[in-house]
């Protein structure tokens, strides 16, 4: 399925230049994190690297989700789509560590997903940390044995490192959204909108298009100390292939603070245009590709004139705040 993305091979954190971090295209960095001394230690054991975690815990609950064994590891929805095959619980994390390795045939699947490092473990990047990447605001820990999440986007860019275990990404561009057959916006198993395909056992009578997908793929295959960029709007599958895997992400954005989150764009666009008459949607689909998809196309109107076409800066952006706030509570 799929073929293997570019990778770089990371002699140190200067391999990590600004045009990776920039790139339009999804990269292995092979080796970046290798001295991190959480994958050193998970090098030895998983106790080991549980052990160097618990240094930094600082008692705060995690959140897990739990799936029973034979849903083979999968965090999906029930088969109505009106709930979860799931049950989330709060625990301590030094006792999920123990359930996670004493189980030595797992009774169930476990995953702590995106929960902020400096939340919980209050120290453990001063060591382990990519100095490119220190001022991210969201950085993140995954921790669980072997799962499988389903592909879905982040509007964010992402470089995801394996600290513990091995992680299989696959990989498919924005462009291929119609032929992953995606679930519901607001009813998520895991807050993105997310692939409804079974990666493991595609029913292609029911999702079709979904072979052409997979003509699309691109698949990486990581072990502990490597990482991946992945870009804004790229779907990504996730397979925690080991008994006991913790990942750390680092999730940001390539504009100001001060923009606004596209997400809320697609919100007001289902709320205000999605169910007019054709016609009239069809002219609004030309008038954002003119003021929003071809910003040359406003050139002849002067600056000074622009008003909220201009480009956005904070007080701008301020200013088309005040406004919808204004015609939302109308």
């Amino acid at each position: 399925m799929g073929t293997e993305l570019k990778e770089i091979t990371c002699h140190s954190y200067a391999d990590l230049t600004e045009a990776i971090l920039c790139s339009e295209q999804p990269l292995i960095l092979r080796g970046l994190v290798k001295n991190w001394p959480l994958v050193l230690c998970g090098q030895t054991t998983g106790l080991h690297a549980s052990e160097y975690l618990n240094r930094f815990y600082n008692k705060k609950p995690v959140y897990a989700m739990v799936a029973e064994a034979k849903e083979e590891g999968r965090f999906f929805y029930n088969d109505e789509l009106t709930g979860f095959n799931f049950s989330r619980q709060a625990m301590q994390l030094d006792d999920l560590f123990m359930q996670l390795l004493a189980d030595e045939k797992p009774s169930q699947a476990l995953y702590v997903g995106s929960t902020s490092i400096d939340h919980i473990l209050p120290g453990f990047r001063a060591e382990n940390d990519i100095p490119q990447l220190a001022d991210k605001p969201l950085v993140s820990m995954w921790i669980g044995n072997q799962s499988r999440i389903a592909a879905h986007y982040d509007v964010t860019d992402n470089v995801a490192c394996v600290a513990v275990g091995k992680r299989r990404f696959t990989l498919f561009p924005p462009e291929q959204l119609d032929n992953l057959y995606v679930g519901p916006l607001d009813f998520t198993p895991a807050g993105q909108p997310a692939s409804l395909v079974d990666f493991k056992q595609p029913d292609f009578a029911r999702f079709p298009k979904f072979k052409t997908a997979l003509e699309h793929a691109l698949v990486a295959d990581l072990a502990a100390g490597d990482a991946i960029f992945i870009p804004s709007m790229w779907w990504h599958h996730v397979e925690a292939l080991s008994d006991f895997n913790i990942l750390v992400n680092y999730w940001w954005r390539q504009v100001p603070i001060h923009m606004g989150a596209p997400a809320d764009a697609l919100q007001h666009a289902l709320l205000s245009i999605k169910d007019l008459p054709v016609a009239q949607r069809d002219v609004w689909r030309q008038l954002f590709e003119h003021y929003v998809f071809s910003p040359q196309a406003q050139e002849h109107i002067p600056a000074n004139a622009k008003g909220i076409l201009n480009p956005i800066d904070e007080n701008l952006a301020r200013k088309l705040r005040t406004m919808l706030i204004n015609s939302l509570n109308r």
